[in-house]
């Protein structure tokens, strides 16, 4: 199993990212997905996250410019970020803390590599 983080990159401020994150591998149930990011030299905040039914969770530094959704059919998130502020600037990861692997039991935490936004001023 792993997780593909995509669509990091560089735009102005005031600009927009799609970010997408796609799951595959032998998997029974991914359940909840979670966007983190980590600027330099800061911790790892958690940005938004959207459970299996699809309700969702943001950061107040990114409520109403920032929207997490997802494909159950591909196994995909996206985090649509938009009016984006050079402090928005980061690594994001996608995590999925509660995924169910296929004929092996209990709940495993994994992660994305992470895909680096950066936002100039």
């Amino acid at each position: 199993v792993q997780l593909q983080a995509s669509g990091g990159g560089l735009v102005q401020a005031g600009g927009s990212l799609r970010l997408s994150c796609a799951a595959s591998g032998s998997i029974f149930s991914i359940g909840a997905m979670l966007w983190y990011r980590q600027g330099s030299g800061k911790q790892r905040d958690l940005v938004a996250s959207i459970s299996s039914e699809g309700d969702t969770n943001y950061a107040d530094s990114v409520k109403g410019r920032f929207t997490i959704s997802r494909d159950n059919a591909k196994n995909t998130v996206y985090l649509q970020m938009n009016s984006l502020k050079p402090e928005d600037t980061a690594v994001y990861f996608c995590n999925a803390p509660r995924l169910k692997r296929v004929g092996v039991g209990g709940k495993w935490n994994y992660w994305g590599q992470g895909t680096q936004v950066t936002v100039s001023s």
